[in-house]
């Protein structure tokens, strides 16, 4: 079977020593040696200031809006993993979608100032699939109307915009670390912050809003990370130039025989992507099904990332309509890219596809 995605495991061997210092230690959460030692090489290696590990992606999307006090509206994409909006949501704020570009299949920055209104608290935007937003444009807009800005960027672990960390911006910016991710600490996630204070404030936040044991400022969770996922963070991060570079090598041989078949994502010029996913985008919804049928029935299995459109969901209020979102969600597919997927089963989806596409 060929799944869209395989979690990269390590060594058992390598796991195990540091599964070993756990036991020995007897520490097994609460901001334990592991989780201290895999933010410090985590900054480092991303080339940030702070990073705030957390039990996962969401947590680390809800952490920044309390951190933040984000309240009332939030103008968002429709277009992403439906954790953007229900974090949203949970939190009592108020999704503003605002349609994306049908090329690069990022929030459109265009749009975003004609959705702000005197309620409006926040923008976040998310960097689809590793590809970066217009950075420069949301800033200009969230300065103009004294907005906070969150970018979900799931997606983007070691993607670099003008040579700089693309995790540098915003006010804050959330990475997941879920098991079918690049990089992964089984789950897990992390919030990084530029802001000294603003960090100290979230690790309150992530402790049930605990400052010391006689006082307790603010109104927290529990969403720290333990140990056993830091162990797996840092056997991965000693390995993540590999990863990345297999991965690599499978997307331009997916990109070299497809490009002008299917449309692809449009990246962004000033950025280097970390070849997460392989998105393209079929010519309709019919040849789309067909050709899922197809690789299905090979016991391939590329996903519909993302679908429905997120302004779609029945429990969304305002109703909103974001045409482009909706036009691309249902034409887009995710093929299967990890580094253990062999050239041959490679060389069988782009027959498929191709095949498919020839007699359509």
């Amino acid at each position: 079977m060929i799944n869209v995605t395989k979690v990269y495991l390590p060594s058992k061997e390598k796991y195990q020593k540091y599964i070993d210092e756990i036991f020995e230690s007897a520490w097994v959460t609460n901001y334990g040696p592991k989780v201290r030692e895999l933010e410090e090489k985590l900054a480092e290696y991303l080339g940030v200031r702070n990073i705030v590990l957390v039990s996962n992606g969401t947590a680390a999307l809800e952490i920044a809006y309390r951190t933040l006090g984000i309240k009332d509206y939030a103008i968002t994409t429709p277009f992403s993993f439906v954790a953007t909006t229900s974090s949203l949501l949970t939190n009592s704020i108020k999704p503003i979608f605002v349609d994306i570009n049908s090329d690069t299949l990022n929030i459109d920055a265009e749009k975003i100032e004609g959705a702000i209104t005197s309620d409006t608290t926040a923008i976040v935007p998310v960097h689809v699939f590793g590809n970066p937003c217009n950075v420069d444009k949301i800033l200009e807009i969230a300065n103009k109307h004294n907005l906070k800005v969150i970018y979900d960027a799931a997606h983007a672990f070691d993607v670099r915009y003008k040579g700089k960390s693309i995790l540098n911006y915003g006010d804050i910016s959330t990475l997941s670390f879920h098991a079918t991710k690049l990089f992964h600490t089984i789950e897990g996630g992390a919030l990084v912050i530029n802001d000294d204070k603003l960090a100290k404030k979230a690790r309150y936040l992530i402790n049930f809003g605990i400052e010391n044991e006689e006082s307790i400022p603010y109104l927290g969770i529990n969403a720290k990370m333990n140990e056993f996922e830091a162990a797996m963070g840092l056997c991965l991060l000693d390995e993540i130039k590999n990863i990345k570079s297999k991965r690599k090598i499978l997307n331009d041989y997916y990109k070299k025989e497809l490009d002008g078949v299917v449309k692809l994502q449009k990246i962004n010029e000033d950025t280097n992507m970390n070849y997460s996913y392989f998105p393209i985008i079929l010519k309709n919804e019919n040849i789309l099904l067909k050709i899922k049928k197809a690789l299905n029935e090979e016991n391939i299995f590329p996903r519909r990332y993302f679908y429905p459109s997120l302004d779609t969901l029945k429990y969304i209020r305002p109703k909103q309509k974001c045409l482009n979102s909706r036009d691309i969600s249902r034409r887009i597919l995710c093929l299967p890219i990890y580094p253990e997927l062999r050239k041959n089963d490679q060389k069988r989806i782009i027959k498929i596809i191709k095949g498919k596409y020839e007699k359509l």
